[in-house]
């Protein structure tokens, strides 16, 4: 048998999640069940710092622990949290390898003690001028320790002339370009930053700490919920956030900026249509209520109409276009096309990275260690097919073959976005140009026939931004779809490229 990995079914790999806490006498074990709720954005490695106060030396010292594997997997040992990551503030990472390999040396928090104290930091997000970056610093005799453009940060920071580290990261900040949401951890606060467009989430929540408040950064706010913290907003676009003894005392959170003008926000719209859990709220908004919206929209513009008015049964491919599939089932059937939402494909949580294969056709057995179909709500139906998102078009495929084998009388297949056709340069791991099935083929009806569904719509680009919340300032990064790119793309380079 022949092991092989399975990690590029068919979707874009998610990014990083991030979190942090300050105040708290369990901060690791905060942070830990922080990052176990954001699983979903990395499952490579996981890490998690903390800082504590050495009595015998009387100074701020640092504590890690990080690994390959699952957030489970690194800390399974609860005595970790009691006698190694002690202290009262923490942060952590969960990893999917954007830039540089998924090596042990690459996983972060990563942690410095250099001329102006400690330092800790975790990055969600993708630098588009890594290159230019890496190379002067090498010039100027910088070693690297890792081939992840995140180090970048740490070695801007240090090489600063600037007094305080708060002004250190200012600097460091306006050197860089690209999508970041950052957690940086010093001696005396918890900081949070994210890029001047905003294309990455990150949210300030608190929790009781005994009769006073510890306060929370995270990626995402299903992280507050485990540990029964309340939200408190977003970090905006081009904000730097300050948690220190004064917030603790007064509640006040110190916002600085970036840069002088805050350019108009370009959120990743696919934090919405898929990364994002859709019991979080991101950007300031639920995901549940905007994928609901996104599935009316698809419903309203390519209904699901049968000539034999039999009943249509809505299926979503699981998990991340569940709420999509609702709104698309209710819209169908209030416009009087006799429609129900039904459980049709079961996933397998547990099917890991790695797959066996026999003799057996590859690309088939691939989706069956993941999907199964519920025969009962298929058989003699007409079904409709939802998803999220077509990326290579493999899975796509070989799922319409698997409802066909349970005697559907159609399947149907409804898009809840544009064709994906160009790559993400600001933290999502994409497939190359080439290996996306949109740029094969010349129009939809092509994408039609070569994944087998009777019908294929995708979610227009003009429905689709009429989908999400819209304020002053604010719009959405749709490159993916578009080929229009919001920041400087100074470096046309792949995950490996700092490795060479």
């Amino acid at each position: 048998m022949e092991i092989k990995e399975i990690r590029e079914i068919d979707k874009p790999n998610s990014n990083c999640g991030v979190f942090g806490i300050f105040n708290h006498p369990q901060s690791s074990l905060i942070t830990y069940y922080g990052l176990f709720s954001m699983q979903h954005r990395g499952q490579e490695a996981a890490g998690i710092t903390s800082f504590y106060y050495d009595e015998e030396k009387k100074k701020m010292r640092y504590a890690y622990n990080k690994g390959l594997g699952l957030i489970s997997e690194v800390f399974h040992d609860p005595k970790i949290f009691q006698d190694q990551l002690i202290g009262n503030s923490a942060i952590g990472h969960n990893r999917y390898s954007t830039t540089g390999s998924s090596t042990r040396w690459n996983i972060q928090p990563f942690n410095i003690n250099y001329k102006s104290g400690i330092l800790s930091l975790a990055h969600n997000g993708n630098l588009t001028n890594t290159k230019y970056l890496r190379e002067k610093l090498q010039d100027e005799g910088t070693i690297f320790q890792t081939t992840t453009d995140s180090e970048l940060f740490l070695h801007l920071i240090a090489h600063s002339k600037k007094t305080t580290q708060l002004e250190q990261i200012q600097e460091a900040l306006q050197i860089t370009v690209g999508a970041y949401s950052l957690v940086i951890l010093t001696e005396y606060a918890l900081i949070g930053v994210r890029d001047p467009y905003g294309v990455r989430p990150l949210s300030i929540g608190r929790v009781k700490n005994n009769g006073s408040w510890a306060y929370i950064l995270a990626s995402e706010t299903c992280a507050f919920d485990i540990i029964d913290a309340e939200y408190i907003r977003s970090v905006e676009s081009n904000e730097i956030v300050v948690i220190d003894q004064d917030t603790i005392e007064t509640g006040n959170i110190k916002s600085y900026k970036i840069m002088p003008e805050t350019p108009t926000a370009k959120h990743c719209i696919f934090e919405y249509i898929y990364f994002a859990r859709p019991d979080s709220k991101i950007f300031g908004e639920s995901v549940d209520k905007v994928r609901r919206k996104i599935g009316k929209a698809l419903a309203i513009e390519s209904p699901v109409i049968k000539d034999d008015d039999e009943r249509v049964n809505v299926i979503a491919v699981p998990d991340s276009a569940n709420t999509a599939s609702l709104g698309f089932a209710h819209t169908n059937n209030k416009y009087n096309y006799p429609t129900r939402f039904e459980i049709g494909l079961i996933r397998n949580h547990y099917s890991g990275r790695t797959f066996i294969s026999p003799n057996q056709n590859e690309r088939e057995l691939k989706v069956k260690t993941k999907f199964n179909t519920v025969q009962g709500v298929i058989q003699g139906r007409h079904i409709t097919l939802v998803d999220d998102s077509i990326v290579r078009g493999t899975t796509s495929q070989a799922l319409v073959q698997l409802l066909r084998k349970a005697n559907p009388k159609s399947v149907d297949m409804r898009i809840s976005s544009p064709p994906v056709k160009f790559p993400c340069h600001y933290g999502m791991d994409f497939p190359t140009r080439d290996e996306l099935i949109a740029n094969h083929h010349a129009n939809v009806e092509e994408i039609r026939q070569a994944i087998g569904a009777d019908t294929l719509h995708y979610l227009s680009k003009e429905k689709m931004l009429e989908s999400v919340p819209h304020s002053a300032g604010i719009d959405y990064c749709t490159a993916c779809f578009t080929g229009e790119y919001p920041i400087p793309i100074e470096d046309e380079l792949d995950k490996f490229s700092t490795e060479e």
